[in-house]
């Protein structure tokens, strides 16, 4: 996940104060035997098992549990959160992965796809278009979401996938804000 994302999942806003960050470290990596495809008529990707592919993406550690309580928020019912073995890349290479130099196996917990292939793209998740299109639309925060909103009424389509229309996820986050905040202290 892209941090400016993640940071607005966990602490609500894209750009955290310096304290926020420095709880987060973030690593490359590669997840091997997994490809990652887009969701059609959405911005974002889905992960799914799949021979002879690998998915690079990032390692993060730090999280807590409320973090986590979040991300699960997040994903939704799309997504299943479950135990891979992933590759930390030591030097990173280009788009296409040459020049990359792998090291550490880590056993981690990532999001999988689990709401059926046939919503998949045929090719890969670009993820540089991602940032350079759409990711505006996933770091704004919540009050911020006009363009979305827009696309809502204009096409009926939310390229968040109801992840920024309405305050899904604040609202969910409003009801258990004590529990929240006791599991992450």
């Amino acid at each position: 996940m892209e941090p400016q994302v993640l940071y607005r999942v966990c602490y609500g806003t894209s750009t955290p104060n310096p304290f926020q960050k420095s709880l987060l470290s973030f690593r490359p990596a590669l997840l091997h035997q997994h490809r990652r495809h887009r969701v059609l008529h959405h911005d974002y990707p889905a992960v799914i098992p799949q021979q002879s592919s690998s998915v690079r993406g990032t390692y993060v550690s730090g999280l807590t549990d409320g973090d986590i309580y979040r991300l699960d928020i997040f994903e939704g019912n799309e997504y299943e959160r479950r135990r891979v073995k992933l590759k930390i890349l030591d030097i990173e290479g280009n788009e296409a992965g040459e020049g990359n130099v792998e090291g550490e196996d880590v056993e981690v917990e990532t999001y999988i796809w689990v709401a059926g292939e046939e919503r998949l793209a045929d090719g890969e998740w670009d993820f540089a278009e991602f940032r350079r299109e759409k990711m505006h639309n996933w770091i704004t925060s919540s009050d911020e979401y006009d363009e979305v909103d827009e696309a809502v009424r204009t096409h009926g389509n939310d390229p968040t996938g109801g992840r920024g229309l309405n305050r899904s996820i604040s609202d969910k986050l409003e009801g258990t804000k004590d529990r929240v905040l006791k599991s992450a202290v």
